[in-house]
């Protein structure tokens, strides 16, 4: 048969977890409208208030790792996890590069100081596994070190999960063009231009380095006790919604939203004279308050 007449591939005949991989049919995959975003992401976070009270009154210990491509959308999903969140409870950790003394530890030891008490939920924007991606592509770590990694990691957070921390890790896949997509838009917008680093630029050009080290990093890591999960991002919206309601799943919970409450009376201020506002400095009304 000649390629003239091959039988041409419906999309729909094509299974979802393929899209991924075929960039021009994932560019056609229908959007989920923005009313039905914005009510499904409420009725999401309204859960996480709830696993959140769950998760101090039951004194969990949660760690959640974000990981994946640069511009892959991980902190946007951070983001609304915890928009409406107790950050006391609910803590967010993205480590800059290390120091000098913390390049001589231990290399798990700066995360080690991040976990969670009893009641806290960490969520890691980025981790310890910048040794098998970053530090590994960019030669900021050596063989030996690199090899050390691939066999300690394991084992370092099997024994996380038996003191009791409920492990959870998320690898955020982009593909090529919209990774570029992204990267042109952090160019072109001044208040996203912070977002692109040299690092990141670089990253562009390595783009299948950084898949072998990724391959190579779920060889190791994909473990029983704290598998990996994929969650598709070129489409941000898609992948909120997603990631939230998978988080939500794997960490049974109860409703332990507290009773109503009435506000009591203010006690009687007859007897306070206030000092007057001459004596104090006001910020400068650049954007003054209209009077009705």
């Amino acid at each position: 048969m000649s390629n003239n007449n091959k039988p041409k591939k419906n999309k729909k005949d094509i299974p979802i977890n393929s899209l991924q991989d075929e960039p021009e049919l994932a560019a056609k995959v229908d959007k989920i409208k923005n009313s039905v975003y914005e009510k499904e992401l409420f009725r999401l976070q309204l859960e996480l208030v709830k696993l959140h009270e769950w998760i101090k009154q039951r004194g969990l210990k949660v760690v959640v790792v974000f990981e994946g491509r640069d511009a892959a959308g991980k902190g946007g999903v951070i983001k609304r996890i915890t928009q409406h969140l107790n950050s006391r409870i609910a803590r967010v950790v993205a480590l800059p590069a290390p120091t000098e003394r913390e390049t001589t530890q231990w290399y798990f030891q700066r995360y080690v100081a991040h976990l969670p008490a009893a009641g806290e939920m960490v969520l890691f924007d980025r981790s310890w596994y910048n040794r098998a991606g970053v530090e590994r592509v960019m030669g900021f770590c050596n063989d030996e070190e690199y090899s050390e990694f691939l066999r300690s990691c394991p084992e370092f957070e099997r024994m996380l999960v038996r003191s009791g921390i409920i492990l959870i890790k998320y690898w955020f896949s982009v593909s090529d063009e919209e990774q570029e997509k992204r990267f042109q838009s952090r160019l072109e917008e001044p208040h996203k231009r912070w977002k692109l680093s040299p690092m990141d630029l670089e990253s562009r050009s390595r783009w299948i380095e950084y898949s072998k080290a990724k391959d190579r990093m779920f060889a190791h890591t994909d473990i029983k006790q704290a598998p990996w999960y994929v969650v598709k991002s070129d489409i941000k919206k898609h992948a909120r919604l997603n990631c939230i309601a998978h988080l939500l799943s794997v960490i049974p919970y109860e409703d332990l939203t507290p009773e109503p409450i009435e506000l009591p009376n203010r006690e009687d201020s007859s007897g306070y004279v206030r000092p007057p506002f001459s004596d104090q400095t006001f910020v400068p009304e650049i954007y003054p308050q209209k009077q009705r």
